[in-house]
């Protein structure tokens, strides 16, 4: 339980103990975008590995290159399983002394176990610092000066703006959704979280809830563990290649299947943002069903995608993240189910009470990947 959560207005998410709102969703939303309100995420990981070999080892692990990473330069990695899969994303900053890895709720313990079995010889050390750090999140603008002239114990720098190297992007548009994205996590020791609710409290910035950051997400088509991945999500299919996987490091766990969907290949589903009909006045659930236009209520029909989240932003209404499969043409009007039903494919299509119609905004194209020309042997 942390300060925040005694706020004002503060309704709490209860399997995470944080605020999802303080009462005004929308304003708070509006707030954290232009730089007042700042979002607490002390529900999150925090995993400190410290030694000299600690760079090159995480190198060797995981899917970015962390190789000479310089002291306060942020990128993000992932974790794969040996079919590419993605176990776990990971923020991360060095400080010259010791690497700070922040992830998702649910995260922390299985990666510091995972991280500990490896260690066999090599100089380094892992330690789950959870209990003693908590992460607060603000964009560019004074409550990101402020936390910042607090002294934090780190400053992750979201690289989510552009696409580092030996990365690619797949999406395909003069300007990104997220070129202006500004998001930075400032950790702090948990003893100074009271200090900063009782700040908020008195006016020097705002505050602002979950709802608030993942609105901005789906927006900025911004990929999250928790949300938007599932036990079968690889990062081409989030266009997550731009920050989290350098394609031409060595080999760790998964480089395989990321080199061969890649350049050969295409990705299985596609990332795409849903304008949704607001008429309704409600939205998606996670993991609703995605049907072609005017087969949600169809018997037998089977669906395209499911939503991984769905948002309200505050100036283009409700929208949401859904994995399509590729074979779906990027032109197709959709419509998602809606009501206590809305993620069973098998459920009776009467019993759906509402259908939300939706429009595609493609982020990840139907041809993303095949990006190596092979020759093919012509018929004599």
């Amino acid at each position: 339980m942390t300060a925040f959560r005694e706020l004002p207005g503060a309704i709490v998410v209860p399997e995470l103990g944080v605020p999802a709102h303080y009462g005004e969703p929308l304003a708070e939303q509006r707030a954290l975008d232009e730089g007042r309100a700042i979002v607490e995420l002390s529900h999150r990981g925090v995993i400190i590995v410290e030694g000299a070999d600690r760079l090159s080892w995480l190198h060797s692990m995981t899917s970015q290159q962390l190789a000479g990473l310089r002291p306060g330069v942020s990128t993000e990695t992932m974790l794969l399983d040996p079919n590419g899969r993605i176990e776990r994303a990971i923020r991360i900053v060095d400080d010259g002394e010791r690497s700070w890895l922040l992830v998702d709720e649910g995260s922390a313990e299985p990666l510091a176990a995972f991280l500990t079995r490896m260690r066999f010889a090599l100089r380094v050390s892992v330690r789950d610092a959870s209990d003693e750090y908590a992460a607060v999140l603000a964009f560019a603008g004074p409550a990101a000066d402020a936390l910042r002239a607090a002294e934090p114990a780190a400053i992750w720098e979201d690289p989510w703006r552009g696409v580092l190297p030996g990365g690619v992007q797949y999406a395909k548009t003069e300007q990104h959704a997220g070129a202006e994205w500004s998001a930075a996590q400032f950790v702090f020791p948990r003893t100074a979280l009271p200090g900063l609710a009782a700040r908020a409290a008195a006016g020097d910035f705002a505050v602002a809830g979950l709802l608030a950051l993942d609105a901005l997400e789906v927006r900025a088509w911004r990929p999250a563990q928790h949300a938007d991945v599932d036990e079968r999500a690889i990062p081409h299919e989030l266009d997550w290649l731009r920050t989290a996987v350098h394609l031409t490091k060595g080999c760790y766990r998964g480089q395989e299947t990321i080199a061969k969907v890649h350049n050969l290949g295409h990705p299985p589903r596609r990332l795409a943002l849903l304008h949704l009909d607001g008429s309704g006045g409600s939205l998606p659930v996670p993991g609703a069903l995605v049907f072609r236009a005017g087969e949600a209520r169809t018997p037998g029909a089977r669906p395209v995608g499911r939503i991984t989240r769905a948002a309200l932003h505050y100036e283009w209404g409700g929208m949401a993240l859904a994995l399509l499969k590729r074979s779906v043409p990027e032109d197709a009007e959709l419509e998602v189910r809606g009501g206590e039903h809305a993620a069973d494919a098998q459920a009776d299509p009467a019993e759906i009470p509402e259908v939300i119609a939706a429009g595609q905004e493609v982020i990840v194209p139907a041809d993303a990947g095949a990006a190596r020309e092979i020759p093919r042997l012509k018929r004599l």
